[in-house]
């Protein structure tokens, strides 16, 4: 291996990273509010590079099909639980229009505008009002009676829901693959190195959004927030912090921070039904590598992932997967003789 070989495959890793980065950033988020591992964070992912390939092929996506669904059942436990609780008409019409405005809006708009074939910034923008909707949705559909449950349990829910969204993947988008458009067609060249505006831009937007998730988690007052139930759950309640918004709240920027990253990742790889497992674990593999517990020390992780896959790939291609996924098992008997826990917790 040569200098210039060696650019290359540094840089190929460094741009997955940047991928995996986000999406160990989201795992760890959703972790410390919620305790939730949640297994499906690469579903959101494949849905939102698919639903741009239905976008390009002029098709409505069956990401509008599935969301409503979901929204409308949502709607429906939000109307049970308000007849319950005896809420006045106002306040129920209030719930329900909080559940149901996003989704249908998104909706309605890709009905519309799917035949026309939007450019493809319109089509991001519509992939993003799709998809983001759905991690507030999944968990209050599945998650939110289940708060107090164990860790053991919150996973083999997690388990459960990765499975039905795959499934569901299948049936709304087929066994093909796609392959998206670059938002950037630009090459540059850089010495050995030559990378295309697609690179920069996978780039530029971790970087900006991991600056603006430092900058909500600082200073806003819903960062501040879920800050307080990531330290301390029972002690943000009782501050009047509810738990059930932190975990919504949670939910909806993992959903976001996937479906940026199937922006991100469609143009550079061709996405099946199925794909977002082995990405998302790849993320929950850099989380790991921070105990899921710092912000700072997943991204670094993920940076670590990637370039492990980059070079793992190069001397041993058909092992690189193994290669990645085993390189846990060290990292979880350092943290286990580190940090031994007597309980569950």
């Amino acid at each position: 291996m040569d200098f210039s070989i060696a650019s290359i495959l540094t840089l190929d890793g460094l741009t997955n990273g940047a991928i995996y980065a986000l999406l160990a950033l989201a795992t760890v988020l959703v972790f410390a509010v919620t305790r939730v591992i949640f297994i499906p964070q690469g579903e959101f992912v494949a849905f939102a590079a698919l639903t741009v390939g239905m976008f390009q092929l002029g098709k409505v996506p069956g990401t509008v099909w599935f969301l409503l669904l979901m929204a409308a059942l949502a709607a429906l436990l939000d109307l049970v639980e308000g007849l319950r609780a005896r809420r006045t008409p106002a306040q129920l019409a209030r719930t329900l229009v909080r559940t149901l405005a996003l989704p249908v809006v998104a909706s309605g708009l890709s009905i519309w505008l799917a035949p026309r074939q939007p450019g493809l910034l319109v089509q991001a923008l519509l992939t993003l009002a799709l998809v983001t909707p759905m991690g507030g949705l999944i968990y209050r559909l599945a998650y939110r009676s289940l708060a107090g449950a164990s860790v053991l349990v919150l996973l083999i829910v997690s388990v459960g829901v990765h499975f039905a969204l795959t499934g569901i993947g299948l049936v709304v988008f087929g066994a093909e693959g796609f392959r998206n458009p670059s938002f950037w067609e630009e090459r540059f060249n850089l010495g050995p190195l030559g990378f295309s505006g697609q690179t920069l831009i996978i780039f530029a937007a971790s970087i900006a959004l991991i600056v603006s998730l430092f900058l909500f988690f600082e200073r806003s007052l819903y960062g501040k927030a879920l800050r307080a139930t990531a330290v301390n759950r029972l002690g943000a309640r009782l501050m009047g912090i509810s738990s059930e918004t932190a975990g919504s709240l949670s939910f909806t920027m993992a959903a976001f921070i996937g479906a940026l990253s199937g922006l991100l990742i469609g143009p550079t790889t061709t996405v099946f039904y199925d794909s977002g497992f082995l990405i998302g674990l790849k993320g929950f593999v850099a989380a790991v590598f921070a105990g899921l517990a710092s912000y700072p020390l997943a991204a670094v992780g993920a940076v670590g992932v990637g370039l492990l896959e980059s070079f793992g790939s190069f001397w041993a291609s058909a092992y690189k997967e193994v290669i990645v996924f085993t390189s846990i098992l060290p990292v979880l008997l350092w943290r286990s003789l580190r940090d031994p826990h007597s309980d569950e917790e």
